[in-house]
């Protein structure tokens, strides 16, 4: 399966994606990682006949638009967008498979509204980052004081895309092909090369996270049939036995760990799309 660009209009600006060709099958809203775009599900898609699969650029990614000037991204923003996306493509109801950013996004979605969406695939999250009561102050700190310097800095300008590709596959263990390919999508051409399109706000530290108690209730919230996919080994920021705590509070939820990086679902993609295909398709 191929996929082909889309736009829509939302409250937020216009969104850029992909989507596949098909008129038939499940609906799924696929949502892409932080700082990644919807090239994220291309190597998958192939491998997905009969979902009609809808990859959006979540905004301040890739080619959809930036927020407004004075605006911040949360998970709130993110959830309304997507929501707003459903409802540009007249979708009611849907299925959600999402990696990293996209799964949190995706998760404290279902919990949300529970009544729109159908089945959720999440791939390497699920819920959110936690924080503690403890370091409230230093995270408000920490954020201000990133947000008041960033006007001040200036994008790197990239010669060519060799560069912006090495730091994709050195930062995310993703091979040449993979990080291509969200490079490609992820770079706008400005005077003596490129810079990344994506927003410089998303780098900033978020002020407040919830502690892990409120997104344990969030997890337990998410009522409809769910399946997590999960890389071995685990990432720091989301280790054993954290992952597997969280997954055992789904309603319904199943688990699969396989071998694997951050982004299984792009360097193994038959693998995942086999277990994606089994739980959404009839």
């Amino acid at each position: 399966m191929t996929l082909e660009a889309f736009e829509v209009d939302i409250a937020l600006g216009r969104i850029s994606g992909l989507r596949s060709a098909a008129k038939t099958g499940p609906r799924v809203l696929a949502l892409h990682g932080w700082l990644d775009n919807a090239a994220s599900f291309v190597p998958i898609a192939g491998h997905l006949p009969g979902l009609q699969l809808v990859v959006p650029d979540l905004p301040g990614h890739g080619r959809s638009a930036h927020l407004a000037p004075g605006a911040e991204y949360t998970s709130g923003v993110a959830v309304n967008a997507v929501l707003d996306i459903a409802d540009a493509l007249g979708w009611e109801t849907f299925s959600l498979l999402g990696h990293s950013m996209g799964a949190g996004i995706a998760s404290l979605m279902a919990a949300a509204v529970p009544q729109r969406v159908e089945r959720l695939v999440v791939i390497e999250a699920l819920g959110g980052l936690a924080e503690t009561v403890e370091r409230t102050a230093d995270r408000w700190r920490e954020a201000i004081a990133a947000a008041r310097s960033l006007p001040g800095k200036q994008l790197r300008v990239f010669g060519d895309l060799a560069a912006p590709v090495r730091a994709r596959m050195q930062a995310n263990q993703l091979s040449e092909p993979a990080a291509r390919l969200l490079v490609e999508r992820g770079v706008r051409a400005v005077d003596g090369g490129y810079v990344w399109s994506s927003d410089p706000r998303l780098t900033l530290p978020t002020p407040q996270r919830l502690d892990e108690a409120q997104l344990a209730a969030l997890v337990a919230g998410v009522a409809c049939p769910t399946t997590v996919v999960y890389a071995d080994p685990p990432q720091a920021y989301f280790p054993e036995p954290l992952r597997s705590q969280r997954a055992a509070l789904l309603p319904d939820g199943r688990l699969h760990v396989i071998p694997g990086t951050h982004h299984l679902h792009m360097e193994d993609p038959a693998t995942v799309a086999a277990l994606v295909s089994a739980f959404l398709l009839p």
